[in-house]
């Protein structure tokens, strides 16, 4: 019952994901229509295991999409994919699709 908005990307789009052949997969931000706090995430990736814990911080102190959309993330790496998908949440779009 809750009003929500939805970002994702797709883990085929990032750079250090294709140079090391591994493309599968995607990241998923939900956040909060009104507020844009983030109310779940969804990891379906390489490194999943080490990504979670950006979004589990960022819930931790309910923290909005915008807020992860605007850390800087280093180039290349999958963590990219968290930013992408907090941009696709906040502002209906990612920057590299």
């Amino acid at each position: 019952g809750i009003a929500y908005k939805s970002g994702s990307f797709p883990i085929k789009a990032l750079g250090r994901a294709r140079a090391s052949m591994d493309t599968t997969g995607l990241v998923k931000i939900l956040s909060d229509a009104t507020t844009d706090e983030i109310l779940g995430v969804h990891m379906i990736a390489p490194r999943a295991a080490d990504l979670i814990m950006e979004a589990v911080v960022a819930m931790e102190y309910r923290a909005s999409a915008e807020d992860i959309a605007r850390i800087c993330h280093p180039h290349p790496t999958y963590s990219e994919g968290v930013k992408e998908a907090a941009l696709a949440a906040t502002e209906d779009r990612a920057l590299h699709i």
